[in-house]
C-alpha cells in the first residue's frame, strides 16, 4: 500500500502538466497536430538546407525566410478579426488542406528535378498567406477546445511542448533523409502528415458561436482590437518585447545551415542536429511551465528568459565546437520557449473572449510579423561581416531591449495573476482576488460563463 501511494505521489506532477488532455476535442488536436507538426518541422530543415546547397548565399537564406513570413506583417491582424467573425475549425481545416498542397508541389518539383529559388520564394509566399490565416484562429481555437477554462494555461503549455517535441523529432529526421533521400521525400512526408490533424478537426465535436459583428465593417472592429490593447499595459508591454526580440533576436535561425556546414565544417546530419538541440532545450521549457498550477511570476519569467536567450546568443556566436554550440543551443531553446509561451499564457489570461482572435492576430503580427524584416536584415549583414558577428550584435540588442523594458514587465504579475471571470474564474473569487491586489475590474463588453456557449 505504501509502495503504491508513493507511485502516485511521484506521478502526481505528471497528472498536473497533462490535465488539459482529459478534454476530448484537445485530445484530438493534440495527436493530430503533434503528428502534422514532426512534417512541418522537416521541411522547415530541408528547405534552407536545399536553399543554400543551390546557391551558397546567405543573403538568399534571409530571401527566402523573407517571403515566408512576410504574409504575416500585413495580414495576421486582418486575419485576427475574421477568426472572430466566423467559424475558427473551418478556417483550419481550409488552411490545412492548403497547406498540404503547397508541400506536394514543392515535393513533385524537387522530384522532377525542376525546383529554382524562385519557386522556393513563390510556394513560401503562398505559404506565409496561409500561416497568416491559420495562427490567429488556432491560436483563438484552443479555448473552444477546452471545456474548463482553468485549464487554459495548461493547454498552451503542452501545445509549445507539443511544437517542441515536434522540433526535435524533426529536424533529426530531416536530416537522415535528406542525406539518404534527398529533399523531395521530405517534402512528400510533409504533404502525408496534414492528414492526421485534419482528421482530428473533423472528429471534434465543438458548440456553435454566435457571430456577433455580422453588422460591423472589419475595419472597424480591427481598430477596436488594437485600442483594446494600447489600453491594456501589461498586453502592451508583453507585445512590445515580443516584437524586439522577433525582430533581432529569432532570425539566428535562418543561418543554422551556414554555422552547420561553413563553422562547423558539418553537412546536413549537423545542420538537423543543430536544430534539434534548439527544439530539445524547448521541451524542457515547455514541461517546466506545464507543471505550474498558476500564472504567479510568469511576467517574471518572461524577463529571465529573454535574457538567457541574449546571453546564449552571444556565447554561441563565439564557438567554434560541435558539442559546445548544441549545449548553447539548448539554453537558447529553453529560454526563447519560456518566453514566448509565457507571454502567451498571460496575454491569453487577460484578454476578453469576444477580442481573442484580434488579440491573437496582434500577438502573431508581433511574434511572425516582424520576422520577415529581421529575416531579411540577417541575411543581408550575414552576407558582408558573417554569421558569427551577425548572431552576437542580435544577442547584445536583445540584452538592451530587456534591460530597458524589465521594470515595466515585472510589474505585469500583478495585473496577470488576479484573472478575469469571463476567462473562467467565478465573478465571487475574481473580485476577492482583484480586492486584495489593489486591481481595477476588466472592462468586458460581455461576460460569459465558462459553462455556456455565447448567445
Amino acid at each position: 500500500m505504501d509502495v503504491g501511494r508513493a507511485i502516485l505521489e511521484r506521478l502526481k506532477p505528471w497528472k498536473v502538466a497533462l490535465r488539459a488532455l482529459r478534454h476530448r476535442n484537445y485530445q484530438l488536436f493534440f495527436a493530430g497536430q503533434g503528428v502534422s507538426l514532426i512534417g512541418t518541422w522537416m521541411q522547415s530543415t530541408a528547405l534552407p538546407w536545399l536553399v543554400f546547397q543551390k546557391s551558397g548565399s546567405k543573403l538568399l537564406l534571409g530571401v527566402v525566410a523573407f517571403a515566408g513570413t512576410v504574409p504575416a506583417s500585413i495580414l495576421t491582424p486582418l486575419a485576427g478579426v475574421i477568426s472572430d467573425r466566423v467559424d475558427r475549425r473551418r478556417i483550419l481545416i481550409a488552411t490545412q488542406t492548403l497547406a498540404m498542397l503547397q508541400a506536394f508541389i514543392l515535393s513533385g518539383l524537387v522530384v522532377a528535378d525542376v525546383i529554382e529559388v524562385w519557386h522556393i520564394i513563390a510556394l513560401g509566399v503562398f505559404l506565409g498567406v496561409i500561416v497568416a490565416f491559420d495562427m490567429p484562429a488556432r491560436q483563438a481555437f484552443v479555448v473552444e477546445m477546452i471545456d474548463d477554462r482553468r485549464d487554459l494555461g495548461n493547454a498552451i503549455a503542452l501545445n509549445s511542448l507539443m511544437f517542441n517535441g515536434a522540433r526535435f523529432v524533426g529536424p533529426a529526421l530531416a536530416g537522415v533523409v535528406v542525406g539518404l533521400f534527398g529533399e523531395g521525400p521530405v517534402f512528400a512526408a510533409n504533404g502525408l502528415s496534414f492528414l492526421a490533424v485534419i482528421a482530428s478537426y473533423f472528429a471534434m465535436k465543438t458548440r456553435p458561436r454566435a457571430h456577433r459583428h455580422a453588422g460591423t465593417h472589419v475595419l472597424s472592429e480591427l481598430v477596436e482590437g488594437m485600442r483594446y490593447v494600447f489600453r491594456q499595459p501589461g498586453i502592451r508591454s508583453i507585445l512590445l518585447l515580443l516584437s524586439l526580440t522577433s525582430l533581432v533576436g529569432m532570425s539566428y535561425v535562418t543561418l543554422m545551415p551556414a554555422f552547420a556546414r561553413d563553422i562547423l565544417g558539418g553537412e546536413a546530419q549537423t545542420y538537423g542536429w543543430l536544430l534539434t538541440s534548439i527544439g530539445l532545450g524547448a521541451i524542457v521549457g515547455a514541461i517546466h511551465l506545464a507543471t505550474r498550477r498558476d500564472l504567479k511570476g510568469f511576467a517574471r519569467k518572461i524577463v529571465l528568459a529573454a535574457a538567457g536567450m541574449s546571453l546564449g546568443l552571444v556565447a554561441f556566436s563565439q564557438s567554434r565546437v560541435f558539442w559546445l554550440s548544441a549545449g548553447l543551443l539548448l539554453v537558447i531553446g529553453f529560454s526563447s520557449m519560456v518566453q514566448m509561451a509565457s507571454s502567451n499564457t498571460v496575454v491569453q489570461t487577460l484578454v476578453s473572449d469576444d477580442k481573442r482572435g484580434r488579440m491573437m492576430g496582434l500577438y502573431a503580427l508581433c511574434f511572425m510579423g516582424v520576422a520577415p524584416l529581421g529575416n531579411l536584415l540577417t541575411g543581408a549583414v550575414a552576407q558582408r561581416i558573417g554569421a558569427p558577428t551577425t548572431v552576437l550584435l542580435s544577442g547584445l540588442c536583445c540584452l538592451l531591449t530587456v534591460s530597458i523594458l524589465a521594470a515595466k514587465l515585472v510589474r505585469v504579475d500583478r495585473m496577470a495573476h488576479p484573472i478575469p471571470a469571463a476567462n473562467g474564474v467565478p465573478e465571487e473569487i475574481a473580485e476577492g482576488m482583484r480586492a486584495a491586489t489593489g486591481t481595477p475590474p476588466e472592462p468586458l463588453d460581455e461576460p460569459n460563463s465558462p459553462a455556456k456557449p455565447k448567445s
